[in-house]
């Protein structure tokens, strides 16, 4: 079976969040955070393991920075959840906790 990559709810939110700001303020940038969005889902499909774990903050949580962001995920047998896509100066274990 093909892996691939499942974008959930709040990751979907994240990302719209990310296009509203860069279409106010630069979309040629905008565009380019999008492509290499893409293309780190691709390579995690192919490297699961690629991005760290911060099981600190949950269990079988990874995450993979792209640019200021970094894309949280998980490993299914099926493929890749992206859980969420945040700027990494946030805080990120209240973020997470949040969501418990």
């Amino acid at each position: 079976m093909n892996s691939r990559y499942f974008i959930n709810i709040l990751a979907t939110e994240d990302l719209k969040e990310i296009a509203n700001y860069f279409a106010t303020n630069n979309v040629e940038a905008g565009e380019q955070f999008f492509n290499k969005f893409d293309r780190r889902c691709e390579q995690l499909i192919n490297f699961p393991n690629m991005g760290r774990s911060y099981a600190e903050i949950r269990p079988n949580l990874r995450g993979l920075p792209l640019d200021r962001y970094i894309i949280f995920y998980r490993v299914f047998d099926s493929g890749i959840e992206i859980l969420r896509v945040l700027n990494a100066r946030r805080d990120l274990p209240s973020i997470f906790e949040e969501q418990e």
